[in-house]
């Protein structure tokens, strides 16, 4: 289950990348961007976020949870692809595509270049289209949206019972 693009290892987290994951969600100017938006404090915290992985990967084959890390070198961040979960006045049953990284690797392109795959890896196992939601204010994440070619939708609520600014895209 392990990708690879010309820099980048993307293989799903084990427990000893739980160091990492804390450290990156420690950071507010990474965590405002997730869940609920807090940094994490304790290391348990990242622990218990891998521990459910599997539970919010789902069933899909293509569905995943990544540790991104450098070909032969240290890890940068996570991308995922998972169903998404509709708001309570909608039923839907799409797939999102997400990313999240250290700030020391913000801004080299490893976000792309690791979405990219995924969104390969998506299609190939059948996937019609894929979505990103992204904070308001989220301008990095929307870029990256944008630049992987993904339709900007405007902000909608049909997914997490948030207001969110939300991407398509479409397989070619």
């Amino acid at each position: 289950m392990t990708v690879e693009t010309d820099r980048l290892t993307l293989r799903p987290f084990e427990g000893g990348d739980a160091d990492f994951l804390f450290d990156m969600f420690r950071r507010p100017e990474v965590a405002q961007w997730s869940g609920a938006g807090t940094a994490m404090a304790h290391r348990e915290e990242a622990v218990a976020r891998i521990a459910r992985q599997p539970e919010r990967v789902g069933d899909h084959p293509a569905a995943g949870i990544f540790l991104v890390s450098l070909r032969g070198g240290g890890p940068l961040g996570m991308v995922l692809l998972v169903p998404i979960p509709s708001s309570a006045t909608y039923d839907r049953h799409d797939m999102e595509i997400g990313w999240h990284f250290h700030p020391d690797a913000w801004g080299q392109g490893y976000a792309i270049e690791a979405a990219t795959a995924l969104v390969e890896r998506a299609f190939a196992m059948d996937i019609p289209e894929l979505y990103a939601v992204t904070d308001l204010d989220n301008v990095a994440s929307q870029g990256v949206c944008r630049r992987l070619g993904m339709v900007d939708l405007g902000v909608r609520r049909d997914w997490y019972d948030l207001e969110l600014r939300a991407f398509r895209l479409d397989r070619r």
